[in-house]
């Protein structure tokens, strides 16, 4: 048994170790080192192309008790599972559905979780007592050589403390775990910014439980035969996927979601901030309403017309509020389909669905 075995088993707590990652084949030492970490028992956070994800040994029920602590999750909030390649979801699924393939001939290496059956082999701690297990294949080269180089697919839920917004920047998740876990992967920033799209497919139709970056546009591309998530939440049943039952992504602030047409909800938010002294309140706005808040408090998560550019901003915009005083967020409602229904589902979680329509 090697040292890093023995220190893992007894439960030694270890110091974080951080690494920059500059590039995966110059930099392959530290995720080597990693890997055995995982291999190991232990804890790794590490960068994804959707948000960075704090990983253990999806076969090993102790590391993801390890999981639910470092986050301080519920323990009836399914993990993900995280494979290297296509190829192995065989191992720990069974694929039933035929449309399985397609949606990962499509979608893998990507950002698309797809829940089946599971097999045996992925214990019930991962899974929250579920016999469905979410599956992800996905893109981030240092992700999949983690998981290629460990021998085990990881378990990985995104690497922050339960509850607060995602990590999209390697110094969110510093911040996070930083003595929560035994190593730190880091890799700049998330391309997409939101987590993975997670589909059911042992229903039919198959539902999107989670929208992401891939929308229901996207999948029905492949199969007509798929639901668009209601937005309701899961309250007393175990979820098949996160981000269902409990507050999720939430700064410290309170965000109060202001709906309808775009003149109304502005001077709506104008008179609300300027007339409540006993908080701090602030704008959460985009580039094209801006001009409304003029004198206020704002933060601009981007273009309405690059809604791609508002999702990857948006966890980085909620944290950099949480490093102000301020006590409520006052944010308009972005309607619209594709990735607006993914943005809109992040604030809604992010609001406890408080929502003013004006």
């Amino acid at each position: 048994m090697t040292k890093l075995k023995s220190l893992l088993k007894a439960g030694f707590k270890m110091k974080t170790e951080i690494f920059e990652i500059t590039d995966p084949v110059k930099d392959l030492p530290a995720i080597l080192y990693a890997a055995d970490v995982i291999k190991n028992g232990g804890l790794v956070a590490f960068p994804t192309e959707t948000v960075y994800g704090l990983g253990g040994n999806a076969l090993d029920e102790n590391a993801a008790k390890k999981i639910y602590s470092a986050k301080g999750r519920p323990s009836d909030n399914p993990l993900i599972v995280h494979i290297s390649d296509p190829d192995q979801a065989s191992l720990y699924t069974y694929i039933e559905d035929p449309s399985a393939k397609l949606y990962m001939d499509h979608f893998w290496p990507g950002p698309l979780t797809l829940v089946m059956n599971k097999k045996p082999v992925i214990p019930d701690q991962v899974t929250a007592g579920l016999q469905t297990v979410g599956l992800r294949c996905p893109s981030h080269q240092v992700a999949r050589t983690l998981i290629r180089e460990a021998g085990v697919p990881i378990a990985a839920p995104s690497a922050n403390l339960s509850g607060r917004p995602s990590t999209t920047e390697a110094s969110h998740v510093i911040d996070d775990l930083n003595g929560r876990v035994d190593v730190i992967l880091c890799q700049g920033s998330s391309v997409y910014g939101l987590e993975s799209t997670v589909l059911d497919i042992t229903v039919k139709p198959a539902v999107i439980l989670r929208p992401g970056f891939i929308t229901w546009e996207d999948l029905s591309c492949i199969s007509r035969d798929v639901l668009q998530s209601s937005d309701s939440s899961v309250k007393d049943d175990i979820p098949k996927a996160p981000g269902m039952k409990y507050r999720h992504y939430a700064p410290k602030a309170k965000i109060i979601l202001v709906r309808g047409d775009t003149d109304k909800a502005s001077e709506y938010i104008r008179r609300m901030v300027k007339s409540n002294t006993d908080e701090k309140a602030c704008v959460l706005t985009v580039n094209e309403c801006a001009h409304e808040f003029e004198g206020l408090c704002t933060f601009d998560l981007g273009c309405l017309s690059n809604p791609p550019q508002i999702a990857a901003n948006l966890f980085s915009v909620l944290r950099e509020i949480d490093k102000t005083d301020t006590d409520v967020i006052y944010s308009m409602y972005l309607s619209g389909k594709g990735l607006f229904i993914s943005i809109m589902n992040r604030l809604k979680k992010a609001a406890g669905d408080y929502i003013v329509d004006v």
